[in-house]
C-alpha cells in the first residue's frame, strides 16, 4: 500500500506541474463563461438584427389572414401557380405559399416554394398561421361568436404534490430532470477526459522503458492502481480549483460593475420580498424539497466507481499497446457502455420508473450515469442500494480482470496484440 500510494504521489506531483494543467486549469475559468457570454450575445444580436423575410401568397381561397408577423411580411400575388412560381425565381423574396381552394372539413394542398431548405420552425410559424386563418373561417361558416369561444378558454393550473407516508411535497420534476442530467453527464465527461488520460500515460512510460525500472521494485497491480488513483486526484484537485476561480471571477465582476455593499443589501432586501412573493416561495419550497444531501453523496459515490470501473480499463489498454493509434481498435467496447448511458437519458426523461431506466440504473457500465438522472424523481432505496453494491462489485472485476492483462501487457514491446492476445494474457498464471 505504501508503494502505491507513492505511485500515486509521483502521479499526482508530476502532472500538477505540468505547464498544460496550469493553462487549463487557469483559461478554463476564464475562456468558459466568456464563451458562453459570447455566443449569447450573438444570439440576441442575430435575433434583434434579423430581416423580416417577405413571402408571397398566392391564395386562391380569399380566407388568409395578410396580417403580418414580427418575422414575416405577407405580400399577395395574383395569377395562377406557375406565373407565380416563375415571378417568385426572379425576385429576391424568401418564399412563395401556396394556398388553394381547399375544403374547411378537409383543408389540402398548401405548399411552400423556397430556393433553399426550410428550417422546421418557420414552416411551423406558417402552418400556425394558416391553421388560424382557416379557424376563423370555420367560425364564420359554424356561425360561432369568436367571444363567446373566448371565454370558453379556462386556463387550469395544476399542483403537483408527492405523498410520503404523512408528508407532502411539491412535485420537483423539472429541476430534478435538470440535476440529474446534470450531474449524469459531468460524470460522462470525467471518465472519458479522465480515462483517456490514464491510458496515455501508461503508454508514454511504456515507450520510455521507464516503467521496466518502476515494476522492479513495485507489483504492476499496485502501479496500476496507484496511476489511476493519481489522475483522478488530479481530476478531482482541479475541478475544486475551478470552483473557487469560478467563485473569485463572479465577485470580482460582480465588485467591478457597481454592486457594491449597499446595493447589495438592496439586492438582498429585493430577494427576500421575491421570496415572499407566490412565485419567490414556490421556487423557494421547490428547492427545500430537493434531497440535495442524498444528491451529493450518490454523486461522490458513482463519480468514483464509474472513475475507478473505466479508468481500469483504460489502463489495460494503454499497457496492451505501444501507440495512441493501437488504442483505437479496443477503445469501442469501452466507449459502447457510456455512449449507451448517454442515450439512455432520453428513457429517464420519458419513464424514470420504466424497465429500461431501472436495468440501466442497475448494471456497474451504465449506472453512473444513469442513476444520477434517476435519483431527483426518488428510486426506492433497494434500488439504489442494489446498484452502488453491483457498481462496487463490478470495478473490483474489472480492476482484477485489468490487473491481469496489465501485469503483463506493460513489459510487452513490439507485439501485434489483438482479443486473442488478450485472452490469452489473462489466463497466463503468475
Amino acid at each position: 500500500m505504501n508503494k502505491m500510494f507513492l505511485i500515486l504521489q509521483r502521479e499526482f506531483l508530476s502532472r500538477v506541474k505540468k505547464k498544460s494543467f496550469l493553462l487549463t486549469t487557469i483559461l478554463v475559468p476564464l475562456i468558459f463563461p466568456l464563451l458562453i457570454g459570447g455566443i449569447v450575445y450573438l444570439i440576441s444580436k442575430e435575433e434583434s438584427n434579423a430581416k423580416i423575410k417577405t413571402v408571397e401568397v398566392l391564395d386562391e381561397s380569399g380566407s388568409f389572414n395578410m396580417d403580418s408577423l414580427s418575422k414575416y411580411k405577407f405580400t399577395p400575388v395574383t395569377g395562377d401557380i406557375e406565373q407565380a412560381k416563375t415571378a417568385f425565381k426572379e425576385s429576391d423574396d424568401f418564399a412563395l405559399l401556396y394556398i388553394p381552394s381547399y375544403d374547411i372539413e378537409d383543408p389540402q394542398g398548401f405548399t411552400l416554394y423556397s430556393k433553399s431548405n426550410t428550417h422546421f420552425s418557420i414552416i411551423n410559424d406558417l402552418e400556425d398561421k394558416i391553421r388560424e386563418s382557416i379557424k376563423e373561417k370555420k367560425l364564420e361558416a359554424y356561425q360561432v361568436d369568436p367571444q363567446i369561444l373566448e371565454k370558453l378558454k379556462t386556463k387550469v393550473s395544476l399542483k403537483s404534490l408527492n405523498i410520503s407516508e404523512d408528508v407532502e411535497e411539491e412535485s420537483n420534476g423539472m429541476l430534478s430532470l435538470a440535476i440529474g442530467y446534470g450531474t449524469g453527464f459531468l460524470i460522462y465527461i470525467f471518465m472519458f477526459a479522465y480515462g483517456g488520460q490514464v491510458m496515455q500515460g501508461v503508454i508514454e512510460e511504456k515507450s520510455n522503458k521507464i516503467v521496466e525500472v518502476v515494476v522492479s521494485t513495485v507489483k504492476p497491480f499496485h502501479l496500476m492502481m496507484g496511476k489511476i488513483l493519481g489522475v483522478a486526484a488530479v481530476g478531482l484537485f482541479q475541478v475544486l480549483i475551478w470552483i473557487v476561480l469560478m467563485g473569485t471571477i463572479y465577485l470580482t465582476v460582480t465588485s467591478i460593475l457597481g454592486l457594491e455593499m449597499p446595493q447589495a443589501d438592496q439586492i438582498s432586501q429585493a430577494s427576500e420580498m421575491a421570496a415572499q412573493s407566490s412565485q419567490g416561495a414556490k421556487f423557494m419550497q421547490t428547492m427545500a424539497s430537493i434531497p440535495i444531501a442524498q444528491i451529493i453523496f450518490t454523486f461522490i459515490f458513482f463519480f468514483l466507481g464509474g472513475y475507478l470501473l473505466y479508468g481500469s480499463l483504460f489502463a489495460a489498454v494503454g499497457s496492451a499497446v505501444d501507440t495512441p493509434a493501437e488504442a483505437q481498435q479496443f477503445m469501442m467496447p469501452i466507449m459502447l457502455p457510456l455512449i449507451i448511458g448517454i442515450v439512455g437519458m432520453n428513457s429517464v426523461v420519458s419513464n424514470p420508473d420504466g424497465a429500461v431506466s431501472f436495468w440501466l440504473s442497475i448494471i456497474p457500465f451504465t449506472s453512473p450515469i444513469i442513476m444520477m438522472g434517476r435519483i431527483g424523481f426518488g428510486v426506492p432505496w433497494w434500488e439504489l442500494v442494489l446498484s452502488m453494491v453491483l457498481l462496487i462489485a463490478g470495478f473490483i472485476g474489472t480492476v482484477w480482470l485489468s490487473g491481469r492483462i496489465y501485469r503483463v501487457g506493460i513489459l510487452m514491446h513490439g507485439v501485434k496484440v489483438n482479443y486473442k492476445t488478450l485472452a490469452k494474457w489473462f489466463m497466463m498464471k503468475n
